[in-house]
């Protein structure tokens, strides 16, 4: 799968994609365009950077930011993908049949937090950016890693963009949301979702904007994806950020 997109963004990109090492957080950063101030995206659980490169196409940062799509660490001999921490969400299903993470702070967590934000701090030296620039986000497993550095840390962050994650550990998220009050903020979840519940991105975004943050909530009649309305949503939210 990851190397029939490879293959099929390669066929029609015109920017290439460039392959950095980056030695403090030991992630390498998958990134496409030359600005100077980065939009982070980090991918799902079983995933990769590649996953996103079809996207540099639709979406639509501004002039003068770069995409930077790091790279989890391998999940093992005879695993498909990547991941940020070992997952296993059946371990903590609810009554509905949904993983439940609101009440686990997951072995693993606080590592990729930390590598993340470690991540940012290289970038923003590297490109030459002014810290509090960057726009960090990420799909599924990627979201909770960068909602963990946004309610969990004092990284500065232009804003932050979640699509389909979930609430883990709550009272420590909760603790940490006023004191990014301001931050701009997208949410998007599928109300059909099967993977994660739709149920907890609602929830988070009541929790956020009770902490005064301010929030872009885009629900969507979907599953577990990024469809062509989110996108456009998304370009929407990233040109009044940047405005």
């Amino acid at each position: 799968m990851v190397l029939a997109v490879l293959a099929a963004w390669l066929a029609h990109a015109t920017t290439p994609a460039v392959i950095v090492s980056n030695p403090a957080s030991h992630l390498r950063t998958w990134e496409v365009g030359d600005g100077r101030q980065a939009l982070v995206l980090l991918h799902g659980f079983g995933s990769s950077p590649v996953e996103w490169l079809p996207y540099t196409s639709t979406i639509r940062p501004v002039q003068g930011r770069r995409f930077a799509f790091p790279e989890g660490p391998d999940t093992g001999p005879g695993r498909r993908g990547r991941a940020w921490w070992p997952l296993d969400l059946h371990s903590h299903l609810d009554g509905n049949g949904l993983p439940d993470l609101s009440r686990t702070r997951p072995a693993g967590l606080a590592a990729a937090g930390a590598q993340a934000r470690t991540l940012l701090g290289e970038l923003e030296t590297r490109l030459g950016s002014p810290p509090g620039t960057t726009i960090l986000g990420g799909f599924s497993q990627g979201g909770m890693v960068s909602a963990e550095v946004a309610f969990r840390s004092d990284a500065p962050l232009k804003a932050l963009v979640l699509i389909a994650p979930t609430i883990v550990d709550e009272p420590s998220w909760r603790e940490g949301m006023p004191r990014r009050r301001g931050l701009r903020v997208f949410l998007a979840h599928g109300r059909q979702d099967t993977v994660l519940a739709f149920a907890s991105s609602a929830r988070l975004f009541t929790l956020m904007r009770g902490a005064g943050l301010i929030v872009t909530w885009v629900p969507f009649e979907g599953g577990h994806d990024v469809p062509a309305d989110v996108v456009d949503a998304l370009n929407r939210f990233l040109s009044t950020v940047d405005r």
